[in-house]
């Protein structure tokens, strides 16, 4: 499992409230519900509690996601539907309450963050989401990043599809979240004649058996939905639309019926898979990503237009000799575009032109190269992000700790590379002829083999635990990478 720190992920319905402790990798550790309520206060007192049962040294920071218009940079609720927080300083309070750092979203770039991260929308740079439950959010990624407008863009549920529909929460009429939402199955059926206690999958054992008035339900429930997908991939024309939410896989059954209404405007359109959990574990992701940059704003350089410029970040791809570290470094630099910086790449050319030396020399020669690294990323302009191959373990913790400050490096994530000592022995055995002299010999495998037993982690910041006589999971690392220290980029 990977190594990390600890969020509490925090997903605010206008049925259900639901906390988990969420890990750097996206793992649920722990998780309490509660019943939602339309009283701000009421749901806030019940989101203290539960961040009370779910704390621990060992949580970092909070997040929460919040239906409604969310300005995340000013961290201020500016307006909600079923569950109204603006009247509420929630992140202010419950950082008050809990010590914790406290992050908000919007809901629903909550739950898209997550299934970036880990679900069905890993792999895919543009994606539109639909949460279909007691209202409906929306959220939008271009690049894989959240597309805020100057700070609330998203509120998909808001799409107009019937300019003389029923009266929504946000003071117009026939948006889609009156027509498609959960509380809109419900007056569905309703004005159908049919009792409360209908489900939706009744609904859909029964149009399957050939009733008509379940057919016209789910018709008129998922015609509009249809409407408004098309509406969105006419605007940002994405690579894959995607339907969460407690109904997501519903809606997505249900738009069988409803086909694309022009051919201009196709896209994929695909369940979430990571349903009720998306929220809490994209809220938790995200407390992790900002807690992780820790320099303030105050100190940041400026961009000519006044913004904040973050300051150089390094992923650092740690690992003992014949760990795989390499081939995970080059993995990642290629994948993420970053650059990298390897202590055999620098020592091995010294080594060659030298004539190689002995073992002692080989650890000043890599004390020197390892100081060269630092100085490069020292160099580079504000905001880079590095990757860094080397084993951490051979210098004191302080030195990196000095270098790091040096190089003005404000934010680290570490990727752990291990395998069993039998292995690397035999990997370190099989490459000898390949590595130049000056490298130690065979010498080294016992050496090598009772450090496998004892070497840890430099657990500094998020961690990232790879097994690498397992195949490399490069979809999972870059994921990881993406929701941590790639989050602002």
């Amino acid at each position: 499992m990977p190594l990390s720190s600890i969020a509490i992920g925090i997903d605010i319905g206008g049925t259900n409230l639901r906390a988990a402790r969420i890990s750097g990798a996206g793992e649920i550790l722990d998780r309490i519900s509660e019943k939602s309520a339309p009283d701000p206060e009421l749901v806030l007192s019940r989101i203290a509690e539960m961040v009370r049962r779910l704390d621990s040294p060992e949580v970092a920071a909070i997040g929460i996601g919040v239906p409604g218009r969310v300005d995340a940079r000013l961290g201020a609720v500016l307006s909600g539907g079923y569950v109204n927080l603006a009247s509420v300083s929630l992140a202010q309070r419950l950082e008050s309450l809990a010590g914790k750092p406290v992050v908000i979203d919007n809901d629903c770039n909550m739950a898209l963050m997550a299934e970036m991260a880990l679900g069905a929308a890993s792999g895919h740079e543009s994606i539109v989401m639909f949460t279909i439950g007691t209202g409906i959010g929306g959220a939008v990624a271009q690049d894989r990043r959240i597309v805020r407008g100057k700070g609330t863009a998203g509120q998909l549920g808001h799409i107009t599809v019937d300019i003389s529909g029923e009266a929504c929460a946000c003071g117009r009429r026939g948006c889609v979240e009156t027509t498609s939402s959960g509380t809109a199955l419900g007056r569905h059926v309703a004005r159908a004649g049919l009792g409360p206690d209908v489900s939706v999958d009744q609904l859909f054992a029964r149009d399957a058996g050939g009733d008509p008035l379940a057919r016209g339900i789910l018709q008129a429930w998922a015609g509009p939905l249809r409407a408004a997908i098309d509406t969105t991939v006419a605007m940002f024309d994405p690579d894959l639309v995607l339907l969460g939410g407690g109904l997501g896989l519903a809606a997505h059954r249900a738009l069988a019926g409803a086909p694309a209404l022009a051919p201009w405007y196709q896209c994929p359109v695909a369940p979430a898979q990571l349903g009720d959990d998306a929220g809490v574990i994209g809220a938790g992701l995200q407390a992790l990503a900002r807690k992780a940059e820790v320099a303030p704003v105050s100190s940041a350089r400026l961009n000519p237009g006044g913004r904040a410029v973050p300051g150089r970040r390094a992923v650092l791809v740690n690992g003992i000799p014949a760990s795989g570290k390499s081939t995970v470094s080059r993995g990642i630099a290629e994948r993420m575009g970053w650059p990298l910086l390897a202590l055999d790449t620098i020592k091995n050319p010294f080594l060659e032109v030298l004539g190689g030396g002995d073992r002692e020399f080989n650890r000043t020669l890599g004390r020197a190269s390892y100081e060269a690294i630092w100085s490069v990323i020292g160099e580079a302009p504000a905001g880079t992000i590095f990757v860094v191959d080397a084993w951490f373990g051979f210098q004191p913790r302080q030195v990196l700790e000095d270098h790091l400050r040096r190089a003005g490096v404000e934010q680290t994530a570490e990727i752990w590379c291990h395998a069993p000592g039998e292995v690397l022995a035999e990997r370190y055995r099989a490459r000898l002829d390949q590595r130049p002299a000056g490298h130690p010999g065979a010498a080294y495998i016992p050496d090598l083999t009772e450090l496998a037993d004892r070497a840890e982690p430099l657990r500094r910041g998020p961690l990232f635990d790879v097994d690498t006589t397992k195949p490399i999971a490069f979809d999972a690392i870059t994921q990881w990478l993406q929701a941590t220290i790639a989050a602002d980029t």
